[in-house]
């Protein structure tokens, strides 16, 4: 168990850390599940340099690198639809697709193949995290709009068309993520084309 890899291990039980926090609906509560965010996210950053750095690239960090990525992403997702800020069509979408390419690319590593990732994939997680933060730092906020609304007629008059408006809004942000999602899946299965034939000999 090297650094690299305990980073690792971190990210994956600081997401659901995460989750908890976020379902409090309460300001403090929710930044402090964006910061708890924000340190989970940044491990993957410091984990993949530790790596290239030290020399310790492992088996098992090959394969739980992307996975704790997958984890932390479907769960912020997973927690934004019972606070009613994402469709769970999208989201089931999202989450089918990164375990199944997941699934796929660890399938290929196993039998010495390599599957590697597009530009279109890379942005398709800078996408992701973009509409994580954006509707976090919303979901964040939205217990003050509320609890000020009731006293402030000039916050009423600049946040609720704000209010009203953000699920569409949502939608928006999170479609960029969800077509690069698609496109990026049916990439990697054309990729995994011969893969996916010797698996369902």
């Amino acid at each position: 168990m090297n650094l690299p890899n305990l980073l690792t291990i971190t990210r994956i039980v600081l997401s659901p850390v995460f989750m908890v926090l976020m379902l409090f609906d309460h300001f403090f509560w929710r930044l402090a599940a964006m910061l708890v965010f924000i340190i989970a996210a940044l491990t993957d950053l410091v984990d993949g340099y530790l790596a290239r750095r030290m020399g310790r690239h492992t088996g098992f960090g090959r394969f739980m690198d992307p996975l704790a990525d997958k984890i932390l992403v479907s769960t912020a997702f997973l927690t934004f639809i019972p606070l009613g800020l994402v469709r769970d069509w999208m989201v089931i979408i999202i989450i089918v697709r990164e375990f199944l390419i997941t699934g796929l690319r660890s399938m290929a590593a196993y039998k010495g193949m390599v599957i590697t990732s597009s530009i279109l994939a890379k942005w398709k997680t800078v996408t992701q995290m973009t509409a994580i933060v954006v509707i976090m730092a919303y979901a964040t906020v939205e217990p003050l709009l509320i609890s000020a609304n009731y006293g402030n007629s000039f916050i009423i008059e600049w946040s609720l068309p704000l209010f009203h408006w953000r699920y569409n809004l949502f939608d928006v942000i999170i479609f960029i993520p969800l077509a690069l999602t698609l496109w990026t899946g049916i990439d990697y299965l054309l990729k995994s084309g011969n893969l996916i034939k010797g698996m369902l000999r």
